[in-house]
């Protein structure tokens, strides 16, 4: 009985002994994890400076600076583990995280796709910050390109995150991809309108109109005949943002109505004919009455 209580103390005290030796390590690793915060700040504000001066897209600046600060800590973190287990060799953590690397790449196979698929986008830009696209059943504006997401806001105010993947894999509409935009405007005149005359007007009315850009020219086409009136379309540009282009298109029907009503130039409604008539004597399940006649005739 006593040897199993002095095996017990001699256990507790080598427990304690290496306890003790080992705070002098768990204290430098500590004081790593503080130096690590530090240094991982410094380096991320040095890149991202550098970034500001040689990189233009402001997202890829970002992201730049993130992966640099994450490395800073992992680097850190395998440093304080090395410092605090002296048995631990660098050796074996980089072996287990190869080991582990297959695994984790399954389960997180989704987040590193998005992940590349991000920086992809960042590198390639094939839009930026502030631009207005449309992706799939998604219009707004592009607010931020993260690693996983691309962050939009409708023209509803409403915030849309999308998957990186989705978005590189997907054909996007750009609608500020370029300084002028071109709207298409349909209206339609009666049947006794002087087109020459109609067309005039529509031109005059487009480039006394502020907004509305010179070069590319406007133009007016004739484009088919419509049931109850000829169909033109009025061709012009704007900047290429939405809110522009409501606010011009509001100001154009409300220039082209008024220059249509000074000159008498009627937009006519739909127009349809009703024929009404006696459907008893169209009906094709009564006997005809021409044949009736002609078989009475005949009888008699």
């Amino acid at each position: 009985m006593n040897q199993i209580v002095d095996t017990i103390f001699n256990s507790i005290n080598d427990l304690v002994a290496s306890a003790i030796k080992g705070i002098p390590a768990v204290l430098a690793a500590i004081v790593i994890l503080f130096l690590t915060k530090f240094v991982a700040d410094f380096v991320c504000q040095l890149v991202d400076k550098v970034g500001e001066k040689t990189i233009k897209s402001r997202s890829l600046q970002l992201l730049l600076a993130k992966t640099t600060h994450v490395l800073v800590w992992v680097a850190g973190i395998l440093f304080a583990a090395v410092v605090a287990f002296p048995g631990l060799r660098l050796g074996d953590i980089i072996a287990t995280l190869g080991l582990s690397s297959v695994a984790i790449g399954f389960a997180f196979q989704d987040i590193f796709k998005n992940f590349l698929a991000g920086i992809l986008l960042l590198a390639q830009e094939p839009f930026r910050i502030n631009d207005q696209i449309i992706v799939g059943d998604y219009e707004g504006t592009v607010e931020a390109i993260s690693v996983r997401t691309t962050q939009i806001r409708t023209y509803q105010g409403e915030r849309v995150l999308l998957p990186n993947s989705t978005v590189f894999t997907s054909a996007v509409q750009v609608r500020t991809a370029f300084n002028y935009r071109r709207t298409d405007l349909g209206v339609g005149v009666d049947y006794n309108t002087s087109l020459p005359k109609a067309k005039g007007i529509l031109l005059r009315t487009i480039y006394e109109l502020e907004g509305i850009l010179e070069n590319p020219e406007p133009e007016v086409d004739l484009v088919s005949f419509g049931d109850s009136s000829i169909d033109l379309v009025v061709r012009y540009w704007t900047a290429p943002s939405q809110a522009v282009v409501r606010r011009i298109q509001s100001k154009t029907i409300i220039a082209i109505k008024a220059a249509f009503d000074a000159e008498d130039i009627n937009i006519p409604y739909p127009i349809r004919t009703v024929y009404h008539y006696d459907q008893h004597d169209y009906n094709d399940y009564l006997p005809d009455k021409s044949n009736n006649s002609k078989e009475y005739a005949n009888h008699s």
